[in-house]
């Protein structure tokens, strides 16, 4: 039996600090592993991320800080893995403990670019771990927000019940809100699909479109990512729930969306290379564009918004030409 008092979380990024904040309130002992050893030390002695979510205030009494991935997988049942997709493998590749028996939260917003799968997807193929020990974590919420502890709600998703609801009692605070889902496919689907609709907003925004079809973008949106995941797996459930919908807007509208930034730099002219230098940041929609254009050539789901982004990311099309014709195709 898995103790859900005995929780992990593998990342040092902006979402990782954020998990490990709201663990911290209901937990004495927290496992991270952070593959920066300057990043472990810097917290043990000043209490706070030197990178990510500077502002937030950590408690070093209360984490097991690792820079070896293998120490915390030896010693904590349930693992939350938030890592960029794109380097998800990489650190897997360092594994010599085995994940069987473990519990496998992914907090990853992507694809993973070596298999084409989404991370629950990864990890039940590759590590065959059971979707019944696979869960999501999943907004609408913003990691800055938490770090000033402004109201979030959260989705915690797994096949089986028991174990969400398990994960949320950790999770939950005076500023955490959390409820469950069974959707582990469609959860994670729409927390990728929505960095790819925030980039496009972004693009609109730096091409100088208002907010008039910001709206109509983002109501053709919601649509789009019904009929994507519908076409991946199809299961009863309502888009309009803040799981997908509200996920959508606030990484569509949100300052603190870097996929919107990334998208609106690229609205300005920026090329790929540079806005991601001048962020210094990981836009996970980016490399989510990739995987979900080829994987809807499988599936055949109508997707504009996927296809315009595409283009100008990946096909080198300008972005101004490319959105020209977008907004013919939209209503």
């Amino acid at each position: 039996m898995s103790d859900f008092s005995k929780i992990a979380v593998i990342g040092g990024g902006s979402w990782a600090t954020a998990i490990v904040k709201m663990l911290s309130e209901n937990l004495e002992n927290i496992g991270w592993y952070m593959r920066s050893i300057y990043a472990v030390e810097h917290i043990k002695r000043n209490k706070h991320n030197p990178n990510y979510l500077s502002s937030a205030e950590l408690h070093p009494e209360q984490l097991d800080l690792s820079g070896d991935i293998n120490h915390i997988v030896r010693n904590y049942d349930i693992l939350i893995f938030a890592i960029p997709s794109a380097f998800l493998n990489t650190e897997l590749e360092k594994l010599t403990e085995s994940l069987d028996n473990k519990i496998i939260f992914s907090a990853i917003k992507g694809i993973v670019p070596e298999s084409g799968l989404i991370v629950g997807e990864h990890f039940h193929q590759h590590y065959k771990i059971s979707f019944e020990n696979i869960g999501v974590i999943a907004g609408p919420c913003h990691a800055e927000e938490v770090a000033m502890e402004r109201l979030s709600y959260l989705t915690i998703a797994c096949q089986d019940e028991q174990k969400a609801k398990e994960l949320s009692k950790y999770i939950k605070s005076r500023y955490i809100k959390t409820k469950v889902s069974d959707d582990i496919f469609g959860t994670e689907y729409a927390a990728m699909l929505k960095n790819i609709y925030a980039i496009a907003a972004g693009i609109a925004h730096g091409l100088g479109y208002g907010d008039n079809f910001q709206s109509v973008l983002m109501s053709n949106a919601i649509r789009e990512m019904k009929r994507y995941i519908k076409k991946v797996h199809r299961m009863k459930r309502n888009i309009n729930d803040s799981v997908y919908l509200g996920d959508l807007l606030v990484t569509g509208y949100s300052i603190f969306s870097r996929n919107r930034t990334f998208g609106n730099m690229i609205g300005k002219g920026y090329t790929v290379k540079s806005a991601m230098l001048e962020m210094n940041m990981v836009a996970e929609g980016y490399y989510a564009t990739k995987s979900a254009y080829n994987i809807n050539k499988e599936n055949g789901a109508k997707t504009p918004i996927i296809d315009a982004v595409y283009a100008i990311l990946y096909g080198k099309k300008e972005a101004k030409d490319v959105f020209e014709k977008l907004t013919n195709m939209l209503d």
